[in-house]
C-alpha cells in the first residue's frame, strides 16, 4: 500500500523537498530520500514504506526501553526499513540502514493483535518510526480509539510541525540522545544535535507524553566525564530531575570498531547521572535495574532482565512511603 506522503513541498522540475525532518531531502523523480521510505513519483512525494514492517512482536516494555510506563507489562512492536540518521555505530544497521525483508501489516491489525494477546498497547520501534510518519499516525490514532497506548523510540530528528501532530497520540517516548558534541551528531550520525534538543524539550513540555532518555556510552567518543555531565546538565537542569536515564553499553556494531564498554565506565556514569537525577539505569548489562524510591530507598520495583516485580508501587506512589514516583500503571 502506498500513500501520499505528508510535508513536503512539489519544485520544478518534477522534485519535490520533504519537510518531515531537519533533512529536508530535495528528491528527484524515481528517487528517495535518506531515509529509503519517502519516494518521488510524478511530482509527488509518497510513503513507499506503509505498512512494510521488519518485524511485529510481542515485547516487555522494559526492552523499548520504557521503565515508567506499565512496568512488567507486554507490548506489539513494530518498525519499518529505513533511519534518517546513519550512525557509524548503529546496532540495527541491518534493518536500519540497508533494504531488507518486510511484510505487510495495517493499522487495523495492529490494534487487533494487541487486543488478542493481551498488549497494553503498540511500540513504534527496531529502525527509526517518524520516518515512517504516515503510518504511524494513522495506527497511533486506531490504537488510541481502542483504549490502548503508543509508545515511540525514537533519534529525535524530527521537524517541529509534524511532531506537533504526532505528540498527542504518543503517551511515552524513549529519545536515544547520542551526544551533546554537535560534532560527534555530525561525523558519527550524518545529523545535527540541536533539532533533537528542541524535540526533547517539545515532548517534555507535552502534559500527557512521558519521556526517557537513553545514551549509549562509547569509549573514546562520548565516554568521559566531561560528556556525561554535560548530558545529564542538560536532563537535570533543563528537563527535570524526574526524567528516567538509561546509561546503556555500547558493542561493536556496523562500522564503528572501538571495543565494548567497559563496565567500569558505565558504572562511573551512573554514579555521576545520580547526583543530580532520581532515576538512572544502566543497559545492556547482566545487572539489576531497579526503580528505587528517591524519598525513602525502598525499591519500588524490581527488575531482573525483563522479570518485573511491582510489589513496591502501588497507584504510582512508593508503598512504603507514599512517595509519588510519577510511575504509570
Amino acid at each position: 500500500m502506498v500513500v501520499e506522503a505528508r510535508y513536503y513541498q512539489q519544485l520544478d522540475g518534477g522534485k519535490v523537498k520533504c519537510a518531515l525532518c531537519p533533512h529536508e531531502c530535495v528528491i528527484a523523480e524515481g528517487k528517495r530520500g535518506l531515509c529509503m521510505l519517502r519516494l518521488c513519483h510524478d511530482g509527488k512525494l509518497w510513503a513507499d514504506g506503509y505498512g512494510k514492517t521488519i518485524s511485529v512482536s510481542s515485547d516487555p516494555m522494559e526492552k523499548k526501553p520504557i521503565y515508567h510506563l506499565f512496568p512488567g507489562s507486554q507490548i506489539i512492536s513494530v518498525g519499518g526499513n529505513g533511519c534518517n540518521l546513519s550512525c557509524d555505530f548503529c546496532q540495527n544497521w541491518n534493518s536500519s540502514q540497508t533494504p531488507c525483508a518486510t511484510g505487510m501489516v495495517t493499522p487495523q491489525q495492529l490494534v487487533e493483535l494487541a487486543e488478542q494477546g493481551g498488549s497494553v498497547g503498540v511500540s513504534y520501534t527496531y529502525t527509526e518510526p517518524l520516518v515512517w510518519f504516515e503510518f504511524v499516525r494513522d495506527t497511533a490514532e486506531l490504537v488510541r480509539e481502542a483504549g490502548m497506548v503508543n509508545v515511540l523510540v525514537s533519534n529525535g530528528f524530527v521537524n517541529p510541525e509534524p511532531l506537533a501532530e504526532l505528540l498527542p497520540l504518543i503517551d511515552a517516548i524513549n529519545i536515544d540522545l547520542k551526544s551533546m558534541d554537535e560534532k560527534f551528531y555530525q561525523k558519527r550520525c550524518s545529523g545535527r544535535l540541536e533539532p533533537v534538543l528542541a524535540t526533547i524539550r517539545t515532548c517534555v513540555e507535552a502534559p500527557k507524553c512521558l519521556v526517557e532518555i537513553t545514551n549509549l556510552l562509547i569509549p573514546g567518543a562520548n565516554d568521559s566525564e566531561e560528556a556525561v555531565r554535560k548530558l545529564v546538565d542538560f536532563v537535570a537542569d533543563e528537563l527535570g530531575e524526574d526524567i528516567p536515564l538509561h546509561i546503556s553499553r555500547y558493542y561493536p556494531a556496523y562500522k564503528a570498531k572501538e571495543p565494548p564498554t567497559p563496565p567500569e565506565t558505565l558504572e562511573r556514569a551512573g554514579e555521576i547521572a545520580q547526583e543530580k537525577l532520581k532515576y538512572v539505569y544502566l543497559g545492556n548489562v547482566a545487572t539489576p535495574a531497579h526503580t528505587y524510591c528517591p524519598n525513602c530507598g525502598q525499591p519500588v520495583v524490581e527488575r531482573w532482565g525483563y522479570t518485573v516485580r511491582t510489589t513496591g508501587l502501588k497507584d504510582g506512589q512508593c508503598a512504603n512511603c507514599g512517595y509519588s514516583t510519577g510511575i504509570r500503571r
